[in-house]
């Protein structure tokens, strides 16, 4: 076979030796340009490239093509967010042309990349070579448990090659039911159990269509698969995310309790199954639900995952769905990770390609095929009459004032062949999804293509799918649907505590359970893995984060290794500039992503660390005035005693509410300055010998004191104090104000400790 193929590459060269000979010079490039230099003269900066290529063809091109067919041709793609810049092919000489000319800014030979599904894993900077993968041997023997809405066994991500004996300490079983069996369980998938008695005794008739530990949902095999799958190759979603697919901790155990029903769902069975894991030797619970509006002392999460912690079980929690509204945070448990999410570097996308030869791109996830018809601009397409009358032609609609979810609407719900959507709205996630042929372009490409549309006589394009790429810029992005703090639970400990990658994540799902399903002209579609967005995605990163870290650090207790996640998490994208907060297009506050993205790498090497016990979370309760009946329903226990109240929980965050709301708002001293003071104490697990500063970046309109600004540590596990001050205005003017504590290690260390500071006029009324 290679001989007859090496002989056919022969012919073709004798055929035409010019052509192959242009081909064998030629590579990609990646060109940046300064789009402040581009003349006036150009209508946009797509025109721009093309002229600059135009400019640069080299005169030994193909005698047979024209100029304006080998621009086009040599002109990939041409960028508007990632960089100020397009790439394209081009021989030695015209690479170096491009560097003379004007705007040139730099330009690097394009690299080709082996693309791996659950993406977020790279992003995450997980690797084979060094950091806290092969340090923690992949999570290997550490048990996950997810309670959730089941699993799907037969799944490839739970098959258990190179898996090793199960652990004797586990205690678990899988629990026999409809259409699941006990040799559906193997040496990754160890356990599987489901709890609906509660939901049975609330609806004694009520008949369960599949009475069993299998998915009849699919988010549960999604929400294991990220946290803990096997690796799976050769998966994509329709064409996109192609690669390999694995979970965080891919060598982790996954124990899988179903309590989420098609049925229903009830807390009874959310207790049982929490409490079941416990029992069976859990070593990190990922729990991607939570429950709004109720006191700590009423909520079954909070007091479930009380006990989990007396037994050093770390435990991940979702965040919620509700942003980007302040205050609309669950699972704001000072015991648990309260984790936010985000974007990973990856866009899904479409290429529309015009009549005239010119390609845009624009944001798709449709799982469809490529498309060609008529163009027709339908100005805002709010008209449903009018485009009822269409009929097979693609409709080009402007977005103005916010409209993008009405025209999205009524696009769908008429007979066309697709759907053009130019806006200037970057929250474009939910939309890409969409069931029939759709792009969304950005102004600049919009402006290409409505330049088209109103200027020839029957413009036609072809949509054509599947596009990935990597590296896209500015990410991460918090997303829009996270929820925000403070936790009405208990304003005093900052939450969510750190983000984690949330956004358009691939993972497993059962194969029998549609992944789309109303597709136009197809209806249902079925594949192995599915695209989903959440903080129920970001909570099981978080936890096979945590499994990785338990597993390398196994004597670190969960508010050790929280700490480690927190302190160590970043602030900024990979643009070097602060994460921004795609729900208003600003910089994202701490109430929106806690510390920052978390950096499993450097969590496993944190310096120090904020650690507590649970005598400490008590005080806390004792402090928000529980009962002590309140206290026990959490607790399970009376033996504890209220012996030092205090809302200040040795915490990796500070938060300060404005002291108004502990005076009379009439009160004439309510304009000056009041001090808030915090009490923090930290666990040398680093180096014996070791010395740290202290840094304070600025926070507006307060003054941050830190007292003392050294500590010395002579040995490993030595605890050294400090105290925070914050003084600033009873009244603060501003909703959020926030900076940041850092403790520097000196004489070249490599251990920075950062905590976030936030001062908020919100209502710190707990519930």
């Amino acid at each position: 076979m290679a001989t007859h193929l090496t002989l056919y590459v022969c012919l073709i060269s004798l055929i035409i030796p010019p052509f192959i000979s242009i081909l064998a010079q030629s590579d990609n490039y990646i060109i940046h340009m300064d789009l402040s230099s581009m003349p006036k003269a150009f209508s946009s900066p797509h025109s721009w490239y093309l002229a600059t290529i135009a400019s640069i063809l080299d005169d030994t091109k193909a005698p047979t093509t024209t100029a304006a067919t080998s621009t086009i041709s040599k002109l990939i793609y041409g960028y508007g967010n990632v960089i100020h810049g397009f790439s394209a092919s081009l021989s030695p000489s015209e690479i170096e042309a491009v560097k003379t000319s004007p705007g040139y800014v730099s330009s690097y030979r394009d690299m080709p990349l082996r693309v791996d599904t659950t993406h977020s894993s790279q992003f995450l900077g997980l690797n084979s070579v060094s950091g806290v993968w092969p340090v923690a041997n992949y999570g290997r023997d550490i048990i996950i448990g997810l309670v959730d809405s089941g699993i799907w066994p037969e799944s490839k991500s739970f098959d258990d090659d190179g898996m090793t004996k199960i652990p004797s300490r586990w205690k678990g079983e899988c629990e026999i039911g409809a259409q699941f069996n006990s040799s559906m369980c193997n040496k990754k998938l160890i356990g599987a159990r489901f709890f609906n008695k509660g939901l049975l005794a609330k609806f004694p008739n009520l008949t369960i269509s599949v009475n069993s530990t299998r998915d009849t949902d699919g988010h549960g095999t999604h929400t294991s698969s990220t946290a803990a799958g096997n690796y799976v190759e050769g998966v994509s979603y329709f064409g996109y995310a192609p690669g390999t697919a694995r979970g965080i901790a891919p060598r982790a155990r996954v124990a899988m309790y179903k309590a989420f029903w098609d049925e229903g769902s009830y807390m009874s069975d959310f207790l049982a199954a929490i409490d079941q894991a416990i029992a069976d030797g859990v070593d990190v619970m990922s729990l991607s639900f939570g429950i709004d509006g109720i006191p700590l002392y009423e909520d079954p999460i909070a007091i479930a995952t009380f006990a989990a912690l007396e037994k050093g079980i770390f435990v991940s929690t979702s965040a919620g769905n509700e942003g980007p509204l302040l205050k609309s945070l669950h699972n704001g448990t000072p015991w648990v990770l309260t984790v936010a999410a985000g974007t990973i570097d990856r866009k899904f996308s479409a290429n529309l390609t015009l009549d005239n030869g010119i390609t845009v791109t624009g944001s798709s996830l449709y799982p469809g095929n490529s498309t060609s018809s008529t163009l027709i601009f339908m100005n805002t397409c709010h008209d449903f009459k009018e485009l009822k009358k269409i009929g097979n032609k693609i409709v080009v609609c402007e977005d103005k004032n916010d409209s993008l979810a009405k025209q999205v609407y009524n696009v769908k719900n008429v007979n066309v062949t697709g759907g053009i959507f130019i806006t200037n709205n970057t929250d474009l996630e939910f939309f890409i999804q969409s069931t029939f042929p759709a792009v969304f372009l950005n102004l600049q490409n919009g402006k290409i293509v409505l330049d088209h549309v109103k200027t020839s006589g029957n413009p036609k394009g072809t949509m054509e799918f599947q596009g990935t790429s990597l590296g896209t810029r500015p990410a991460p992005k918090v997303a829009s649907y996270s929820s925000r703090g403070p936790s009405q639970a208990c304003p005093f400990v900052l939450k969510p505590d750190l983000m984690a990658p949330g956004s358009l994540i691939l993972a497993s799902w059962p194969q029998k359970i549609p992944v789309v399903t109303d597709l136009n002209s197809v209806g249902q579609l079925f594949n192995n893995f599915n695209i989903l967005s959440g903080t129920s995605m970001s909570c099981p990163h978080a936890a096979g984060i945590a499994a990785l870290l338990k597993a390398a650090k196994p004597e670190w207790s969960p508010a050790a290794i929280r700490s480690a996640m927190m302190t160590t998490s970043y602030s900024t994208d990979n643009t070097f500039s602060p994460i921004q907060d795609i729900g208003n297009g600003k910089p994202a506050t701490p109430l929106a992503i806690g510390a920052g993205h978390v950096d499993p790498n450097k969590a496993l090497d944190p310096g120090l660390v904020y650690d507590l016990n649970t005598e400490d979370y008590v005080n806390l309760l004792c402090a928000l005035h529980y009962t002590t009946k309140q206290i026990h329903a959490i607790t399970r226990s009376s033996s504890y005693v209220c012996s030092n109240p205090s809302l200040d929980l040795n915490y990796p965050s500070f938060i300060v509410f404005s002291l108004i709301a502990f005076f009379n708002a009439n009160d004439s001293q309510s304009d000056l300055n009041t001090v808030k003071e915090f009490q923090r104490t930290l666990t040398n697990v680093g180096e014996r010998m070791t010395t740290y500063v202290s840094k304070l970046s600025p926070t507006e309109g307060l003054k941050v004191r830190v007292v003392p600004e050294k500590l010395v540590f002579t040995e490993r596990y030595e605890k050294q104090s400090y105290k925070l001050e914050i003084e600033g205005p009873r009244l603060m003017k501003e909703m959020v104000v926030y900076g940041s504590l850092s403790w520097v290690e000196v004489g070249g260390g490599k251990h920075v400790v950062r905590s976030p500071i936030v001062a908020t006029s919100i209502s710190s009324e707990p519930l």
